[in-house]
């Protein structure tokens, strides 16, 4: 058993400074001590597959990440380690706590088929592993190796936690609660007016080449890029509902950059979790645009559940300090460059539809975001 700070100094070195996650009774050590810590930062996830996207996006922007979550979440990782940082070959480390160890203390009955599976997932996902050490002396070793495989291979590595790895740590701070704020000043029309290609556009013209645009997976990355591909674009494959967590983690690694996510309706529902985080974060920088046709377009039009559902409330109820429902790409062009320094959510309604042979980018996903990582290495 190590006291926290054992392991927490040793990954600092290494230039692990942000820790995300969600909390196991293993981890209790680790959460208290790193909120307690005033040279680490905790972001607090809704679920685990947001807090791989929030290391993510910090890590492309130059911050090493870690993310803990008891091995009971591991399948809600699933979808963000398969195709968002092994796609854009982004390396987190990983801390996954192994409740319902086979051969280990008794647990409770949830845990015990995970329990025996957890390694067995982690190797099928193809993210090499190793126990998490109790001993001091074996803190740098195993952190060097993860480190030799992460910066080799640009995937991540994990540490299964056992039972009693680390002692007690006794929180001594306390968050500090956002009041939310009602969406006032909202356009009462709700008619759609403007098309996905109108709104994209008027984001490209009221940006700055120093500005991140990041768009959500299925046609918006597609559109995007087919009005004009840019490299401080980003277009997000798979991970579905990750783009927001994505941009907050990138947003507080990079407060010198406007970071612009391009959000849809779909997939904000799927993660809805999310706006929480972002809420209570409040990066400045961030400015999540969702623009809502009420449908899976890219596959096949189903409805989404948006038409029943008052998004705006939701993202002022969650914190966001500036929430304006916006009428056609014509008022967000105008908004766009009249805008203060807050975390904003834009919201439109728009019209469905997608031109005919709508192109996909002609670069792969790791040059997508080696370009991109090379544009946020550049002075502001």
């Amino acid at each position: 058993m190590i006291p926290p700070h054992t392991f927490v100094d040793a990954a600092r070195k290494l230039g692990f400074v942000l820790w995300t996650g969600v909390p196991c009774s293993y981890l209790t050590p680790f959460i208290n001590y790193v909120i307690d810590d005033p040279d680490s930062r905790h972001v607090a996830a809704a679920n685990e597959g947001d807090a791989v996207a929030i290391a993510a996006g910090a890590t492309l922007a130059g911050q090493r990440a870690i993310v803990m979550f008891q091995n009971s979440g591991l399948g809600n990782a699933v979808n963000p380690l398969t195709s968002l940082t092994h796609t854009f070959r982004i390396p987190v480390l990983l801390i996954v706590t192994l409740r319902g160890e086979p051969a280990g203390a008794g647990d409770e009955p949830q845990h015990e088929l995970m329990g025996a599976i957890t390694t067995r997932m982690l190797e099928l996902l193809e993210i090499p592993w190793a126990y998490f050490p109790t001993e001091a002396e074996d803190v740098a070793p195993v952190l060097n190796r993860a480190m030799d495989h992460m910066v080799r291979t640009g995937t991540p590595f994990a540490l299964v936690m056992r039972k009693g790895s680390v002692q007690k740590h006794e929180l001594r701070s306390r968050p500090q609660a956002h009041p939310y704020l009602s969406c006032s000043g909202a356009a009462e029309a709700n008619v759609a007016i403007s098309n996905r290609r109108d709104c994209l556009e008027a984001v490209q013209a009221n940006t700055k080449a120093s500005d991140v645009i990041l768009a959500t997976t299925g046609y918006m990355g597609r559109e995007l890029y087919a009005c004009s591909d840019r490299s401080n674009q980003f277009y997000m494959v798979g991970s579905m509902g990750c783009v927001a967590s994505f941009g907050l983690g990138l947003a507080l690694t990079v407060p010198k950059r406007r970071v612009f996510v391009l959000d849809g309706d779909g997939a904000l529902l799927m993660r809805m979790g999310a706006l929480s985080t972002i809420g209570y974060e409040r990066p400045d920088n961030l400015t999540h645009i969702l623009l809502d046709n009420e449908r899976y377009e890219s596959t096949g039009g189903q409805s989404t559940l948006s038409h029943s559902t008052d998004i705006c409330g939701i993202a002022s109820a969650n914190g966001y300090p500036e929430v304006h429902r916006l009428a056609d790409a014509g008022a967000l062009a105008a908004w766009l460059p009249k805008m203060g320094s807050a975390l904003t959510f834009l919201y439109l309604k728009i019209r469905p539809g997608v031109a005919k042979d709508l192109p996909r980018p002609q670069m792969t996903p790791i040059e997508v975001a080696a370009r991109l990582r090379r544009l946020l290495e550049q002075p502001v």
